[in-house]
């Protein structure tokens, strides 16, 4: 079979791909692995609960039913749901959207696939454009989503040390570099893998760039304001023509429905219904109508902030707790200040081996985590060792398995450091 450029470029192994198969090989096979490789949502009780008898009432009404199941959405989305969704966010940060502003993608990887490819690559004017990351290391899905090759330019950070055993990415805007080669700028809030929230000024310096260069901002928001709100640090929601705002009901608790939110200015949302149509016919209703009582009703908003965020927070804090007993002083080990999100960034400085071989080995061990070399797509060189030190971890999981997922690494990493 021989493939097009397309087919070989989508077809070939990537972090993405390698991270999914895992998930999918384990779970398949019955083995007793434990797994705290995937971005999988813990299953927190009162949210599904509260889509349980959302889903119920939807299938005991039959014109519902018939919604859910029978009808084609327009190619923009659930109408219902964006309609309850703009009344909500123009009365909690009064935004002044409309309808207009709003649509509704198969997921937040589509969505970013669409924007950009949207934004960068061969403008048909003889410049190539790419998109700006400037705070690597950022999202593992990133990295394969161009039609072209070197879609990404991304920017190392600074680090500072934040506590013992703990570290801060920051934005070094001193290299930052913006042409007219810069089709836009991205950043995560909170940022999958490390947790790290981007401050609100630098969010303030990085809207300022972006209207100074006429780019739009993609801001990421899957772990963000103003749902599921997994933020442990205060981070002030914003959003105006420039910035192109990325929402996702799957940290919510619905990561199946594949309902991902784009809120950016109506010639962007036009585009991406557009593209929308052509890719997909339309968008699955699922998610939509199944959030679009408690978006209605503003329960989205106090659910987040009441019962989804402290049950990761806990989670956070116990996981945290295992490292400092398991590692102690025993070996260099940091994990980065964790702001938000579900997820551990785990730094062991000087390692013997690189990240890529201690995935190995402990998944050997049955524990499968997610080597940090994958997330700095469009950082120049492989020869930064600081990329090939590093461990994403989630501790969505059942705490027990957290716990005995966290020992095993740190037992792991002792037993390199003694063979050495």
């Amino acid at each position: 079979m021989k493939l097009s450029a397309f087919g070989r470029k989508f077809t070939a192994q990537s972090g993405i791909t390698s991270l999914m198969d895992d998930l999918g090989n384990a779970l398949a096979s019955g083995d007793d692995m434990i797994m705290m490789g995937g971005g999988n949502p813990g299953h927190v009780p009162e949210i599904q609960e509260r889509l349980r008898g959302i889903l119920s009432d939807i299938t005991g009404d039959e014109t519902s039913f018939r919604r859910l199941v029978g009808i084609y959405d327009p190619p923009q989305g659930e109408k219902r749901f964006i309609s309850a969704l703009v009344e909500l966010l123009n009365a909690e940060y009064d935004w002044n959207l409309t309808e207009a502003n709003v649509a509704l993608t198969n997921g937040s990887q589509a969505a970013f696939f669409m924007l950009f490819n949207m934004f960068a690559g061969d403008d048909g004017e003889g410049t190539k454009r790419h998109i700006l990351l400037p705070l690597a290391p950022e999202y593992i899905g990133y990295a394969d989503a161009g039609l072209s090759d070197d879609l990404f330019r991304a920017v190392k950070p600074e680090i500072t040390e934040t506590g013992p055993h703990e570290f801060k990415y920051r934005v070094d805007f001193d290299a930052l570099e913006i042409s007219d080669e810069t089709g836009a700028i991205c950043v995560s809030r909170p940022t999958n893998p490390t947790g790290n929230v981007v401050t609100d000024d630098e969010m303030a310096r990085l809207e300022a760039l972006a209207e100074r260069h006429d780019i739009p901002l993609i801001v990421d928001g899957a772990y963000g304001t103003p749902f599921p709100s997994l933020l442990y640090v205060d981070a002030t929601p914003r959003w105006n023509d420039r910035i192109v705002l990325c929402l996702s009901l799957s940290k919510l608790g619905l990561p199946a429905a594949r309902t991902g939110i784009v809120i950016a200015a109506e010639p962007v949302i036009k585009a991406l219904s557009g593209i929308n149509a052509i890719m997909n016919l339309a968008t699955g209703s699922f998610g939509a109508m199944l959030a679009e009582p408690l978006v209605r009703s503003g329960e989205i908003l106090s659910l987040s902030r009441d019962v989804v965020c402290p049950f990761y927070q806990r989670k956070m804090q116990k996981a945290v707790g295992v490292l400092h007993e398991r590692l102690g002083e025993r070996c260099p080990w940091s994990v980065h200040k964790p702001e938000g999100a579900m997820f551990l960034w785990l730094w062991f400085p000087d390692l013997p081996v690189s990240s890529l071989e201690l995935y190995e080995r402990l998944k050997a061990r049955g524990v499968l985590v997610v080597s940090g070399h994958y997330f700095f797509p469009g950082l120049p060189g492989d020869d930064w060792r600081h990329r090939h030190e590093c461990l994403r971890v989630t501790y969505s999981q059942d705490d027990d398995q957290v716990e005995r997922g966290l020992s095993i690494i740190a037992d792991e990493v002792l037993r390199i450091w003694s063979e050495h």
